[in-house]
């Protein structure tokens, strides 16, 4: 019987029109039949014509990236190095979305990687050292900037990162690279 009801549910929009156009309104409730989700002028003849894509005039075809001894690792580590600028605006916009900026570092140069253990949900590289403790009452991405240079320069040949910590969900919520080593 359920199938019978789910293969009549199939073809109900025609069936349904022609057979509700007979009942009066006074009888049940007047539903309008399903006319589609796109309206046939969107498949003209003329856009089938087209055999290949056209993505416009005004996009431009950009290089991948190419993964062949570079790491992705955060959000941006696929762009060149952030400048102290970039970095600035990035940690403001965190500071804004009332984030705990915090610091971490990482000697591992193959970023998250199963090198040591092929068992489901072991990864190495999971795991960096935070630097000090989360930046709490940060209300200036200066103070970031500058722990940002005492963490390069007590380790030159470490990855270090900006995480965004959301103190009420307690979660991580944004994190990117800010250093790479030397």
């Amino acid at each position: 019987m359920a199938s019978i009801v789910a293969a009549s549910a199939a073809v109900a929009p025609a069936a349904f029109a022609a057979a509700s156009a007979g009942v009066s309104t006074s009888d049940s409730t007047s539903v309008k039949a399903f006319s589609g989700l796109k309206s046939a002028t969107l498949f003209s003849s003329k856009s089938q014509a087209l055999s290949s894509v056209h993505n416009g005039s005004r996009v431009h075809c950009m290089q991948v990236w190419n993964p062949m001894g570079q790491t992705k690792f955060e959000t941006f580590s696929y762009l060149p190095a952030l400048t102290d600028d970039q970095i600035a605006k990035q940690v403001d916009y965190m500071i804004q979305q009332k984030l705990i900026p915090c610091l971490e570092f990482d000697i591992n140069s193959e970023g998250v990687s199963r090198a040591n253990n092929q068992s489901p949900g072991y990864y190495d590289g999971r795991y960096w050292t935070m630097w000090k403790l989360p930046m709490f009452g940060c209300n200036d991405a200066a103070q970031v900037l500058r722990e940002i240079g005492e963490c390069r320069k007590e380790y030159p040949n470490c990855f270090v990162r900006v995480l965004g910590f959301d103190n009420v969900r307690q979660v991580q919520i944004c994190g990117f690279l800010v250093a790479r080593p030397n």
